[in-house]
């Protein structure tokens, strides 16, 4: 009975600075490692610079962090936390000393004794959370026409760029689908140009086969990746195409301008693990083993604390 005390006060800290990309590749790591082993998720923002918050009574046994806010508050939370177990998600630059493990994405090619890469992010995706997903929006999915497609749309980063050309191709595309009598399930982000969001919302208004979310709660995106045949994501989003390849459904990536660099080999490895082909305007269905990395880096992160430990 003591034991069983033990596990259920287990705590883990997920230290992000609350931007969603960020917390979502963590709480996703946290969320898996808890279906492993009793773990309670204490979710702490911290400001990007300042002074960083009282953590407060609890000390968790496990900290998990994600962005460079994370990486300057484990300089601090290592000396009041000297017994936990200290895992980074993504790439920590000249900072990986500080963590007992890396979890950078495999298309970084960071090395290291202390580092697990894998493919894409850490997310949030099980059977079970797009099940219930599924459930919640059943009467809103239901009312658009079958098949569907969930298009998740996100726009300019440091190697993509969101053109006008591109924009209109896209939302060409899009109407072709219409055309062809597939249902859309379309999301966009903070990143997606307010422009572009502007005209899919005047291309589609009055279209009742199609959904269009453009932010504000409740958020369906969870349950667009459950009702889709197919699903359509733009490249610039390692978190998306991650989350997409983590359904089994066959994932199409929508092409942005730019130079792509080492996302290159990102797109490669979920190719070549048959979840992702690049859209050429032919819909075709194919099945693959759903990417579970998650769960893989889950175990890592278990087999650190029980040698360290805490399980």
């Amino acid at each position: 009975m003591a034991d069983q005390t033990t596990h259920a006060e287990r705590a883990c800290f997920v230290v992000t600075d609350g931007r969603r990309g960020m917390e979502n590749q963590a709480l996703g790591l946290a969320e898996a490692v808890a279906r492993l082993t009793p773990m309670r998720i204490l979710p702490v923002q911290v400001p990007r610079t300042g002074d960083l918050p009282d953590p407060g009574p609890i000390a968790p046994d496990l900290w998990i962090g994600c962005g460079m806010a994370a990486v300057r508050a484990a300089s601090e939370h290592r000396k009041a936390f000297p017994d936990a177990v200290f895992v980074y998600v993504q790439d920590p630059k000249m900072a990986a000393h500080r963590f007992d493990l890396v979890v950078p994405p495999e298309h970084d090619r960071m090395r290291g004794a202390n580092v697990f890469a894998i493919t894409g992010s850490p997310n949030r995706i099980t059977g079970e959370r797009l099940a219930a997903a599924e459930r919640a929006f059943a009467g809103q999915i239901a009312a658009l026409p079958a098949p569907r497609a969930a298009v998740l749309i996100g726009g300019d980063s440091r190697h993509h760029r969101f053109t006008p050309e591109v924009a209109g191709e896209l939302l060409a595309r899009l109407r072709r689908l219409r055309g062809d009598g597939i249902g859309l399930m379309i999301t966009t982000s903070r990143r997606t140009p307010e422009n572009f969001v502007s005209a899919l919302g005047e291309a589609f208004a009055t279209d009742d086969g199609v959904w269009l979310h453009t932010g504000g709660e409740p958020n369906p995106y969870f349950a667009f990746l459950a009702g889709a045949d197919w699903i359509f994501v733009t490249e610039d989003s390692t978190n998306m195409l991650t989350e997409a390849a983590a359904t089994g459904m066959p994932v199409y990536r929508l092409l942005l301008d730019g130079k792509p660099g080492k996302f290159a080999r990102l797109y490669s490895a979920l190719e070549a693990h048959g979840a992702v082909r690049p859209f050429l305007g032919r819909l075709d269905s194919w099945t693959y083993r759903p990417l579970h990395e998650t769960e893989r880096a889950a175990q890592r992160v278990l087999e650190i604390m029980a040698r360290k430990g805490d399980i």
